[in-house]
Order: structure tokens, then sequence, then C-alpha cells
């Protein structure tokens, strides 16, 4: 019985959420956002030059990539975090939220927690993005938390202070060349069966019994059947990560260069900042996607690349 379908993610369960799960985020001295989120517009290519350490260096080489759009974002709020004295483990303390209503009431509650920072560990933004600011469809805003570099927490307290309630940009957080690490939801495909879900092969055509089925549930010791037997059930919608992916441009709201003439195909026009990054990213058109500081190569030179052609119809 031959099959493909990998062990690496087990049990294959459907994510929660659509806002796709951050479980890390990198140690970073300098005080910066580690995490924006953005949605998938589609695919393409780009030619460009090669300033990678391969045997094609310094020559012209083309490259898929990635289109994401990133709506409007704000920081609304900040929260802290202390430590449970019972089970070690980091704890939601306190929030500070931008208040619409009364006047100065925020720089009260802000200045009122500058004097207990000694009391916390860590301090954390909580941004919100209004996808209403795109064409995709959606008006519910997509609230979200992004860790802060800084060597202090009164450091990390200052700067998500200064920036409350204003807009961020992509390339706030983020610089053209930069590795990141992108975190998404995997297309949904429903129930299906383990042919297509673990790729084994069809039963002979005088089989006796089904043909889309595994030919063996397995040895009769040890008497029950191990989950490595391939069997029908949820196939995709699951939450990936993948490390490493490299930013090649971004483009603010005014550049409507980056748009076809009819718009993408199943996303629509481009409204907002943009970010190209290389390769695929899991997901459909129209999903949200993650973008995160990455955490493998922190540290890394930062390259400009060289795009000499980005293959848009006109």
């Amino acid at each position: 019985m031959s099959r493909r379908g990998s062990m690496q993610y087990w049990p294959h369960r459907r994510a929660h959420k659509r806002l796709p799960r951050m479980r890390s985020a990198p140690r970073i001295g300098a005080p910066v956002l580690c995490n924006i989120v953005a949605y998938k517009v589609g695919m393409t290519h780009f030619t460009m030059l090669d300033d990678t350490e391969s045997v094609t260096k310094g020559a012209e080489i083309s490259k898929s990539c990635t289109i994401l759009e990133v709506p409007e974002t704000n920081i609304y709020g900040v929260r802290f975090y202390s430590k449970d004295p019972l089970t070690n483990y980091k704890v939601v303390a306190a929030e500070v939220l931008a208040s619409s209503g009364k006047q100065g009431k925020s720089e009260e509650d802000l200045n009122g927690m500058r004097s207990r920072l000694k009391e916390f560990i860590d301090v954390t933004a909580l941004m919100v993005a209004h996808p209403e600011s795109t064409g995709i469809g959606q008006h519910h805003p997509v609230k979200f938390e992004s860790p802060v570099g800084g060597k202090s927490v009164e450091e990390k307290f200052n700067f998500i202070a200064g920036l409350l309630t204003k807009r961020v940009n992509a390339n706030d957080v983020f610089k053209n060349g930069e590795y990141i690490d992108v975190i998404s939801i995997s297309k949904g495909k429903g129930w299906q069966g383990a042919i297509k879900r673990f790729g084994i092969s069809k039963q002979p055509r005088k089989t006796t019994k089904k043909i889309r089925h595994v030919g063996t549930l397995g040895p009769a010791t040890p008497p029950k059947v191990l989950y490595t037997v391939p069997h029908a059930g949820q196939m995709g919608f699951n939450y990936r990560t993948e490390h490493n992916k490299r930013i090649f441009k971004i483009g603010d709201s005014n550049d409507k260069s980056i748009n076809p003439s009819a718009g993408f195909t199943n996303y629509g026009v481009v409204k907002n900042g943009y970010v190209i990054i290389g390769g695929s990213v899991p997901g459909p058109a129209k999903g949200l996607v993650r973008i995160r500081k990455a955490i493998r190569r922190a540290g890394a030179t930062i390259k400009e690349p060289t795009i000499s052609y980005l293959a848009i119809e006109r």
C-alpha cells in the first residue's frame, strides 16, 4: 500500500478561527512591532538579479511571488503581563484601551500604569485591522495582539504609547529584502476519502469490496487500528507556518501600478499598501495571513533586492 500523506501534522484538525494563531515571537533588542495581518491577493512572477550565494549569482532570474494587501491597521490598546506566583505562567494583568469618549482619558490611564511598570514582565500592543478599507467585502474588524521588541518593559511601553491610535503600515514594521515567517490557514477541502487525503492506491478492478478504500487496517496484533492507517476525514483548513520567506517589495497605498486592468482574479483591486513575498503562501484568495518577524533568521543581514520586471496584466 503506497501513500504520500505526511504524518508530520497529526492529528489533522480544523482551525478554530480564521485569524491564524501565533504561539511565539522573536526576541528583538530594538523597539519594533513583531507582526501584522494582511489578505492574500494572488500570485505572479518577477525577474531580478540573483543576490544569493548560488551558481546564478549576478544573473537575471525569474521567481514566483505572492501579493498580500495590508489593510488599514491601528493600535488601540496596551496589554500588561505579570507572572502568576502559583503556576509561574505569564498571565494578563491589565489593559489600557484608547478612549474615544472622554478627551484625555487614555493619557490618564497610561500615566497611571507608567508608575506600575515594575510589577509587569512584558507589554504588548493591541491592534485592529479594518477589512472594509479593502475591496474583499468583509466589514468585521480583525483584532489581534503583537509582541514588541525592546530591552526593557519601560522601553516597550513608551514605544506602544507613542503609536496609540496611529496607523501602522507595512514599511513601519518590515524592510525590503527582510526574511519573515508567514502564518495562515490552508485551503479547506471538507470531508475527503483516503485516496485524496493520503494518496493511497485504488484497489484492483475485481476487488469484492470498495475500490476507493484502504487495503488493510493493520495486523492482528495489536488488536486495534493505529493512527498511522489512512482514513477518511477533514482535509485542509489547518494552521500552517512557513519560515524564512523573503520580502521583495513593499508598496504604499499611492502605488496603483500593482493592479491589473481588470483587477486580480478572485480578489479585485488592491486599495491599500501591499507586500510582495517570494514563493507561495498557504490559503485561498482573500484569506487572512499573519506576517511575523523571522524567528530562525533573527539579526540576518538585509539585502535590498533589485527587481527589473513584475508580471502584471494590463
